[in-house]
This record gives C-alpha cells, structure tokens and sequence, in this order.
C-alpha cells in the first residue's frame, strides 16, 4: 500500500512541477527571465569565462530550449556570459528539465540521453560537440557550494521520483 502511495505522488510531482514551472515562467516578464539567467549562468561559469575556455563561443550562440517549461534562450561569450532571448542560434540544445538536471549533477550522460532521444542537438553539430565536452568537464566540486547542493539534491530526488513511477 505504501507502495503504490508513494508511486502516486511520484507521478503526480513528476507531472505537476513542470506544469506548475511553465505557468511561472509564463507570467514572468521575458527581460526578468533573461536577467536572471544571465546571473546565475555567469555566477556559475565564471571560472571557465575568466580562464578563457568558453572563448570558442565568442561570436557564436548556443541556444537552450527547456521543452517542458516552454524556456528558449540563447547564449554568447564576449568578456563574460551574454544571454538573451532564443533569435537564430548556430546550435540549439534541447531537452525537459529532469535530464538536463541529471546532466548538470553529472548522474546521466548527455551521449545517452542523445541516443534516447532526449537530448537534442540542431545546428552547427561541430560547436554543439564543443560545448557538450566543455560542459563535461565542468566538475561539479567546483561550482560554489549552494549551487553544487542544490543540483545534487535534486538530481537525487528527481531518480528516487523516477525509480518509484518506474516500479508500475
């Protein structure tokens, strides 16, 4: 019985967060989005922008699309980060928010996913591998703390969801 009760509300959250993060996002401003994106992509890359190993982007975009919250950005490197709405980037990564959370804490790799199917990469296939190893190589000891904590706990729960809407 605990059993199947835990299933359930694995599935009800597994279904429900996205929608739920969808319908925010909607109503947020598309400028607050950009800004805080842009924030929080370059608090946690700073690193790998002031050691210059993202300066094959410069002049180049790379565009994320997180499908299931209806979230398109793109993203540049001059002096540091630059996001701003999805135009016509040279690649375009593309996936729902439980793989791209796996990827980023490192539980789940992007080859597999691409091969599943869900990850997808569109565009200049050469920069999208570029960035794919550049993202690999990120160490996620190496992020700062609560980002680093806050990945892992979500990742961690996102499998214990996934394992119990699995188990039917």
């Amino acid at each position: 019985m605990a059993q199947v009760l835990q299933q359930r509300m694995s599935e009800h959250i597994l279904q429900f967060a996205p929608q739920f993060s969808r319908r925010s996002l909607a109503i947020m401003p598309e400028k607050l989005k950009i800004t805080l994106i842009n924030q929080m992509l370059n608090l946690v890359l700073a690193e790998q922008v002031n050691s210059g190993e993202l300066a094959f982007l410069a002049n180049k975009w790379v565009g994320i699309c997180v499908d299931d919250i209806d979230l398109q950005f793109q993203v540049s490197v001059d002096t540091k980060l630059r996001v701003m709405p999805m135009t016509k980037p040279n690649v375009i990564f593309s996936a729902n928010v439980p793989e791209l959370l796996l990827v980023a804490a490192a539980k789940e790799d992007p080859d597999t996913l691409f091969f599943q199917r869900k990850l997808r990469i569109e565009g200049d296939t050469e920069l999208g591998l570029e960035v794919k190893n550049m993202l690999l190589s990120i160490e996620l000891d190496a992020l700062p703390k609560p980002i680093r904590l806050t990945v892992d706990k979500l990742a961690s729960m996102l499998q214990t969801l996934t394992q119990g809407s699995d188990t039917q």
